[in-house]
């Protein structure tokens, strides 16, 4: 059954010469999918899913877009969690879907090029058969795409020893509003010339364009990758641990924390045989050779024995070593075992403030009579408190956790820290950015916006718009 749209029939009709009658899509059952995204609780209907083939299609569609005034949401995977890619006000959906082609790998180089509808996790496979890698490592990897990586600026578990998406953007190609076709930045680690407009697109969530082809660099794959945990009575003494393994000159490539809620959620979903007698487990893991990896878990271990660790135990091998890693992935599939809506957010604060923000976010949820669990990435602040409700008609308890996640966004700030470290701000957060950029630096978001896209037609209702 056709939806019922906005969209003009001789605008429909001429998306479909561009992009193809069979991608062009209007029924209902076609539009459903596309109108929610990873984030619970947001929803909006789009008028039509659009899916191009290649840049030149992608600057037509914008082009023909801005002409009539019709709202675009570039859309990838919609693994996302911060409501970016939902279309709150209909519109046009803009799929990168068929733009899933690996252009080129230059091993000399160590870059790829790639259209952004490549997932993260072929990208890496691309670049493993050449020895090499792409660090970032976003929880959504398996599915989630490059192109949405940037456009967040997406995390993960490597993120304290190798960085976040943005340490390895070269170059950009991307379609404006107006239908111009830009391409930033290029092959190059060093090009200072001009403003970083490759660096100001990274993280602008489709506000400012549409990203459609991507270069990102490459470092050579280690040989070795090896993982540990240890349990700890208290998050304060693991995350005094954290501050201790730094300070011992190591920069584990992973470290990672879960609280108790989180690990008997785990034990119950997984069976890892996790300990239950202890408040906090950190996970560990570095990467290199057999003599780093000694060098670099025998200081691990000792800084957690320092802070009274109640066990360390080290992985054998790789399979060992995933094993381990079980426990953090499966963090949220268990923690969704314990109600029928959960809702997962993100905040970052100092390493020395981790703790106390734990306790902090603890105390929040006691107030408000809700269930949150934390876990996240202790190596670099990045909490991901999350509220686990019983159903997701519960408009009172979901009210209780609106004013929890506000008053932990609160103390991030007041921290010291931010309220998003690696989701983005999409629709989720924008209620909160004023309160941690100020006003004076949410208007220059907001002339940024209009100097790109002065139709406003580009994602509205997200970021700073």
């Amino acid at each position: 059954m056709l939806a019922e749209t906005r969209i003009p029939p001789p605008v429909l009709a001429e998306l479909r010469a561009i992009a193809g009658a069979e991608n062009v899509r209007l029924t209902d059952g076609e539009l459903t999918v596309y109108a929610r995204d990873a984030t619970p609780l947001f929803h909006g209907m789009p008028d039509a899913v659009v899916a191009p083939a290649d840049t030149g299609q992608v600057a037509r569609i914008l082009r023909l877009a801005t002409e009539h005034r019709i709202p675009v949401v570039p859309r990838g995977a919609g693994s996302n969690l911060c409501a970016g890619t939902v279309p709150l006000t209909g519109g046009i959906v803009l799929s990168t879907v068929r733009m899933n082609r690996i252009l080129e790998v230059a091993p000399q180089e160590m870059l790829v090029r790639a259209q952004t509808g490549v997932s993260t996790q072929a990208l890496n496979d691309a670049a493993a058969a050449h020895g090499l890698f792409y660090p970032p490592d976003p929880g959504s990897h398996t599915v989630s795409t490059i192109g949405g990586n940037v456009a967040t600026c997406a995390g993960g578990l490597h993120g304290l020893k190798y960085g976040v998406t943005r340490n390895y953007v070269l170059g950009l190609t991307v379609a404006l509003p107006a239908g111009e076709i830009i391409r930033t930045g290029g092959r190059l680690w060093k090009d200072v010339a001009g403003y970083d407009v490759t660096r100001l697109l990274t993280g602008s969530e489709g506000t400012l364009g549409v990203i459609t082809e991507v270069t990102v660099a490459l470092l050579p794959k280690p040989a070795i990758s090896r993982t540990g945990l240890a349990y700890f009575g208290s998050l304060a003494q693991a995350g005094q641990a954290v501050s201790d393994i730094l300070a011992a000159g190591v920069i584990p490539s992973t470290l990672e924390f879960l609280d108790r809620t989180c690990m008997d959620a785990v034990e119950q979903y997984a069976h890892l045989g996790l300990r239950s007698d202890a408040g906090a487990l950190l996970l560990f893991g570095d990467d290199g050779d057999e003599a780093v990896l000694a060098r670099s878990f025998e200081r691990i271990a000792a800084a957690c024995a320092g802070c009274g660790a109640l066990a360390v135990q080290t992985a054998g091998d790789a399979t060992e070593s995933e094993a381990l890693l079980t426990a953090r992935r499966c963090t949220l599939p268990a923690l969704s075992r314990l109600g029928s809506l959960t809702i997962l957010e993100d905040a970052s604060v100092p390493r020395p403030r981790l703790a106390e923000m734990v306790a902090r976010i603890d105390t929040i949820a006691a107030r408000h009579q809700v269930t949150i669990a934390t876990f996240g990435h202790a190596g670099d602040g990045n909490l991901h408190p999350t509220c686990v409700l019983e159903s997701a008609e519960d408009t009172e308890g979901i009210a209780r956790a609106e004013k929890a996640f506000a008053g932990i966004f609160a103390a991030a700030i007041e921290f010291g820290g931010t309220i998003t470290g690696e989701h983005g701000v999409g629709a989720a957060k924008l209620p909160y950015l004023e309160q941690r950029l100020g006003t004076g630096q949410l208007d220059l978001l907001r002339r940024i916006k209009a100097a790109f896209d002065p139709a406003g037609i580009l994602n509205p209702g997200k970021l700073g718009s």
